[in-house]
């Protein structure tokens, strides 16, 4: 859960969970979703903000999510991981992170995510970004 987008070589750690599984086992992995809430808000700050807004998402999740280098993926490029599997089911839910309704975001602390948490628009994300989620769930069978 959460590991394998921080190895130096994500497609090769995931064909490495495809070896081990046995025929018709299953694997439930967590890696991190490219068009997610948490993904646009990051590029406000660190790109849109910062004068900076052709930095690539790829740049903005290698440093400022989490340690260096992490990477996210769309559900094209997590399919084109799972290739390999007979079956591969893809969730991106929305989190409390997402929503900015919990105490998440605290690397990113200051006046700007104060005011993000009193304006981020909960309900119309809900209802209309519902799969917006950074942690895009995968349920892949061999």
């Amino acid at each position: 859960m959460g590991v394998l987008h921080h190895s130096p070589d994500t497609p090769k750690t995931i064909a490495e969970v495809y070896r081990v599984l046995k025929q018709g086992g299953r694997a439930k992995i967590m890696v991190y979703n490219k068009w997610s809430m948490i993904g646009l808000m990051l590029w406000l700050r660190y790109a849109l903000l910062a004068g900076r807004p052709w930095r690539s998402l790829r740049s903005i999740y290698a440093e400022h999510l989490e340690s260096p280098g992490t990477k996210a993926y769309s559900y094209s490029e997590a399919h084109q991981l799972f290739a390999k599997f007979a079956e591969v089911k893809i969730s991106t839910p929305l989190a409390n992170g997402d929503l900015l309704e919990s105490d998440v975001g605290q690397r990113h602390r200051g006046p700007i995510l104060t005011v993000a948490k009193r304006l981020w628009p909960r309900w119309f994300i809900r209802r209309f970004f519902p799969g917006a989620g950074l942690f895009m769930l995968i349920d892949a069978q061999k």
